[in-house]
Order: structure tokens, then sequence, then C-alpha cells
């Protein structure tokens, strides 16, 4: 009889020794699992947020394409993306730039000084850069995206359309 006590004990240990192995692992596959899943989502919110911020742009640049009207600019040390038009004999301006982590636009008329806080917030990006390469085009990049804007009024042109994303025609 004494046997069959220990016996059970043991067996009784040995139960719970499985299943504290058995909950410890499910517990660190969920805890593997939360971390993968937070990683993967903010690495998609930031590709959403790139992909955001040149679709804005784009739209930006297709709906302001008039001759001599698209062109890259300072603005209080920043490089800026500039749309000026006339309006009523006025020349306006809606700048676009980066600035402390976000795309921001400011529209006023054309020569006024403004700071850089004074723009409204449009969305929040880990960067945002222009370039001005070959025919008048200009380059804006965002994290590992880019979009080609071709400025009516540029020189010979190489593409039928106005604004190219990603480098294709």
């Amino acid at each position: 009889m004494i046997k069959k006590g220990r016996s059970q004990k043991i067996d009784t240990v040995f139960v719970l020794l499985i299943f504290s192995v058995y909950a410890i692992s499910v517990l660190m596959v969920l805890m593997l699992s939360a971390s993968t899943y937070k990683n993967i989502t903010d690495i998609s919110r930031d590709g959403y947020d790139e992909h955001s911020a040149l679709s804005y742009i784009r739209t930006k640049a297709k709906n302001n394409d008039i001759a001599g009207g698209i062109s890259i600019d300072n603005f209080n040390g920043l490089p800026a993306l500039c749309f000026d038009e006339d309006i009523d004999s006025t020349i306006y301006r809606t700048m676009i730039y980066f600035y402390n982590g976000w795309v921001y636009e400011i529209f006023s008329e054309k020569g006024l000084d403004f700071l850089p806080e004074d723009g409204v917030k449009i969305i929040e990006v880990s960067d945002l850069r222009f370039e001005s390469i070959d025919y008048g085009l200009i380059k804006v990049m965002s994290g590992t995206k880019e979009l080609l804007i071709y400025p009516r009024g540029a020189a010979a042109d190489p593409f039928s359309a106005a604004v190219i994303e990603g480098g294709q025609p």
C-alpha cells in the first residue's frame, strides 16, 4: 500500500510538471506572436503612411499642374515642393514640406514669411525629400517609395503622363 500511494504522488507531480511545461510553452508562443504582430502592423503602417503622403502630393501636382507652376524652393531652410497659381492677378503659393516628422502644407500669397510650424499637418512620415532631376522631373521620396512629377512647361517631354509613380510611365 505504501508503494501505491507513493506512485500516485509521483504520477500527480509528473502530470503537474507536464501541464506546467505546456502552459509555459503556450505563453511563450503567445508572447512571440504578439511581438511579431506588432512589428508587422508597424511596418504596414509606415508603408501606408509613405504611400498616403506620396498619393497626396501626386493629387496636388495633378490639380496644380500649370506651365511653370511646380518647383522646389527653400522655405526657412527646408526644401519645399511649391505650386504657384494666379488668382485674380495675385500669385498664391502652396508649399509642401517635411518638418518634425510630419508633412506640412501652407497656402499663402507668394512672398509672405511664415514659420514651418504655421503650416497644416498633413500626415506623419519618417522622411520626405525632394530632388530636381533631368528633363525638369521632380523626384519626391518618402522612405522606400518615390514619386516622379513631370511639370508642364519643363524641358523636352520624355513621358506622356504628367505624373508618374515609381518611375513607370
